[in-house]
């Protein structure tokens, strides 16, 4: 063998350790998805970073360690609702810091949503959707729906929701959804507009994505 190919066969050995030794390096982190390590947003005035947690071995929160609560919600919630993932939830999230029509909202009970919640999502209980004053007004406020003179309700600027609870067997967000007697669907929002997060805290905390909350 000569010189020349000995050179040329160490170099080549030597670029692929390199380039593996790039690759191990890249992956020492938890990531959210590939070559994603985290990212920084601004969502309803919450500056915060999304990543999951980096410490090994870390545990689900307590809130979320047990099995026997609730029942499994469908997966297709209505005809029309799309079913979102951990990573199409996270685009909403990106999307709404800048687009006034994507809104990111905790359905569940205040007291859920003080202990452990997604950071820069809107509290909007689903307990409110059980009167039509509520139900209306909380449409209103936070979901871009507007009551005319006449009563009738204008879903022409109605937003995009996101929506989620405590997990695939909550039934707060099924309740805001379709369920309570003043739910979105019964009151006439348009179905195409409403995305549910069906993982909710469950999915999101077992994952050890970013959470705020005295729980935390």
């Amino acid at each position: 063998m000569t010189i020349l190919k000995k050179l040329l066969i160490a170099s080549a050995i030597a670029g692929v350790c390199s380039v593996t030794a790039v690759a191990e390096d890249s992956e020492k982190y938890v990531a959210i998805s590939k070559g994603v390590k985290s990212i920084d947003m601004n969502l309803n005035g919450e500056k915060f970073t999304l990543m999951r947690n980096q410490t090994a071995g870390n545990k689900i929160s307590p809130l979320y360690d047990t099995t026997d609560r609730g029942v499994p919600q469908p997966m297709v919630l209505a005809p029309g609702v799309e079913t979102l993932g951990e990573l199409e939830f996270i685009e909403y999230m990106k999307k709404a810091q800048t687009d006034t029509s994507i809104a990111i909202i905790d359905s569940r009970k205040p007291g859920w949503f003080a202990r452990l919640r997604i950071p820069g999502a809107v509290n909007v209980p689903y307990t409110n959707f059980d009167e039509k004053d509520t139900a209306i007004e909380m449409m209103e406020d936070e979901m871009g729906v507007v009551q005319k003179d006449d009563g009738t309700l204008d879903f022409s600027k109605a937003k995009t929701l996101a929506l989620y609870c405590n997990g695939y067997w909550c039934g707060q967000t099924p309740g805001m959804v379709k369920n309570a007697k003043f739910a979105l669907l019964k009151m006439g929002y348009p179905a195409e507009k409403i995305k549910y997060y069906r993982g909710g805290m469950q999915a999101w905390t077992s994952l050890g994505f970013s959470v705020v909350g005295s729980s935390n």
